[in-house]
């Protein structure tokens, strides 16, 4: 193991003279197992220091294993240049939503699915796409960007950090897909603030990540990619005063996955572990689907193993045959799995309760008390969350049912009809927030899923929050990251859609605000009330920039559910 040492070369430390001819005057960090130098972005005048490794490489026996800190020593400068993103995959539900979205009549939705269904029932590996350019299993590195001015005054101050995690149901993403960080960061330093540091980080994803239950623990850690994000953290706080950061003063900050990500970190073996390695958090729109049950979790791995010996083998019948196949293989595996995942909506993997890190579902441990009470929180969620993951078939109650039971396994008959007669009636009326089968299916699942995990943190941080709602419409989940790495162009957003860019502005500023000083409210944005008992949400739309209202999940449904009686 490497000695926890690190000595930062040019401005935060003695001079060193290294031969850089072309690059004598970008800063070298030295952390005692690498070199890393920057690139500079002379537009933004902020340095990146890319694709930096913060774990071993999770290979060979360290597959399916908890993280460790890089082992060898390379002396040779890197640049960064040469980066990675972890082995991805993407649900084919997601074709048939995508058609949806776009106007598509049921007659044509009928033909897509069809050809879907037809098209994963005959996938091989072999017949696969080429993955997408970077992909490696070697994938656990972290950017960081810092403006200059920060970097320069390294070692007389420091600045707070912002570290991204990206979110894709847990089977995609990286830490610069989200988008371009740079207005983000320019805004920290309007009106003379100081700015902030910001750090993004990949994560292992899909099976190679999230894998969990009886029999994989044998030989693997559950939540792997969790530990990645943990590793990552805790880099940081050894490492970020090198860039100007104080480890003092790090948010995280994540959308959908991420944000789920984070819940898990808040809740970590359920606050009795001492504080998070982070003294804020924004979460935008958590999402994580509740696996609680060690049968959930061996169904999931002897699903997999089930494909594999389908796929490439008989002989595959463990966690040890699965770590001895080779990348690509593995990497193929985990597409098509994923590309099958069922019912509709789903994403086949994500963290699970193991009892240690995660002794308890999030939501249960909120609601007992059993977290990370020091941090600050900010939260946030959308008009329209459930839709993307709602069958556009669904039409009856027996619909809403046996989706039920199977994203809830053991929930009894006796609190399924409480469920779907009592906390989500079939009166369609407008008396309740939906007026058909569809809008009841799509609340249901927002609200298990996504909204109420706000109300629960909300909660839990006795109201001592800030909150907002994105109405911008149509409010489809995801649609406010857009806004949050909006960088000047008003044409489209990651759906097609127009972005508000004074909305977009007032979003990174409320963020910035808040990451600076624990308060969203500043120079120019309309103000930001905290949450408090009566349940305040700023709305981030159209009709009423800076408008209020009551949150729309604080209701006897996200109560309910908080609970976990289903189990």
């Amino acid at each position: 193991m490497i000695a926890i040492k690190a000595v930062v070369i040019a401005a935060c430390a003695v001079q060193t003279a290294y031969a850089l001819p072309t690059n004598a005057s970008l800063p070298v960090v030295d952390l005692d197992y690498a070199l890393h130098r920057a690139t500079i972005n002379e537009t933004g005048q902020y340095y990146n220091f890319s694709n930096i490794r913060y774990a071993a490489p999770p290979i060979g026996n360290l597959r399916f294993a908890a993280p460790i800190e890089p082992t060898e020593v390379n002396r040779t400068i890197n640049d960064g240049q040469q980066g990675a993103i972890c082995a991805q995959g993407t649900p084919y539900w997601e074709e048939v939503a995508s058609y949806y979205f776009q106007g598509a009549n049921t007659s044509t939705l009928e033909f897509v699915e069809a050809e879907v269904e037809a098209v994963e029932k005959n996938l091989t590996i072999s017949g696969l796409a080429a993955p997408a350019p970077l992909t490696s299993e070697d994938c656990l590195f972290l950017d960081v960007i810092v403006p200059k001015s920060i970097y320069d005054s390294c070692g007389e101050s420091s600045a707070p950090v912002v570290v991204w995690f990206y979110g894709g149901g847990y089977v995609a993403g990286s830490k610069f897909g989200s988008g371009n960080p740079a207005t983000l960061i320019s805004r920290s330093q309007e009106n003379g603030d100081e700015g902030v540091v910001y750090v993004a980080l990949n994560y292992r994803l899909g099976l190679f990540g999230w894998l969990s239950g009886p029999t994989f623990e044998e030989s693997g850690a559950a939540n792997a990619a969790l530990l990645d994000q943990r590793l990552a953290l805790e880099w940081i706080q050894k490492y970020i005063y090198l860039f100007g950061g104080d480890a003092d003063r790090v948010t995280v900050i994540g959308e959908s996955a991420g944000a789920g990500s984070i819940m898990h970190h808040i809740t970590a073996y359920g606050g009795s572990n001492g504080n998070a390695p982070f003294s804020q958090a924004i979460l935008q729109s958590p999402g994580y689907p509740p696996v609680y049950s060690d049968a959930q979790q061996e169904a999931t791995f002897q699903n997999v193993i089930t494909q594999a010996q389908e796929l490439i083998g008989p002989n595959i019948t463990s966690v040890s045959d699965l770590r001895n196949l080779d990348f690509a293989t593995l990497a193929g595996l985990n597409t098509i799995i994923t590309a099958r995942s069922a019912p509709y909506g789903t994403f086949t993997f994500g963290p699970a309760v193991d009892g240690t890190y995660v002794p308890e579902l999030p939501a249960k441990l909120l609601l007992e008390g059993k977290f990370d009470t020091n941090v600050k929180i900010m939260t946030g969620h959308n008009s329209n969350e459930g839709a993307f993951f709602t069958s556009p078939f669904f039409s009856t109650d027996a619909d809403i049912a046996t989706d039920l039971t199977t994203t809830l396994p053991t929930i009894s008959n006796s609190t399924l009809a409480y469920v779907t007669g009592t906390l989500y009636p079939p009166v369609y009326n407008g008396s309740y927030p939906y007026t058909s089968v569809w809008e009841r299916a799509s609340l249901i699942t927002a609200e298990i899923v996504f909204t109420c995990n706000t109300r629960y943190l909300n909660t839990a941080f006795l109201n001592e929050t800030h909150s907002y709602y994105f109405a911008v419409p149509p409010g489809l989940h995801g649609e406010d990251i857009a806004y949050t790495f909006f960088n000047g162009d008003t044409t489209t957003s990651n759906d097609g859609l127009p972005v508000n860019a004074t909305i977009a502005a007032d979003l990174q500023r409320y963020i910035m605000n808040f990451a600076m000083t624990g308060n969203p409210n500043g120079v120019g944005v309309p103000f930001f009330p905290e949450y408090q008992s009566n349940a305040t949400t700023i709305v981030l739309g159209t009709t009423g920039l800076g408008s209020v209202q009551t949150d729309t999940t604080a209701n006897n449904r996200c109560a309910w559910w908080q609970q976990a009686l289903y189990e």
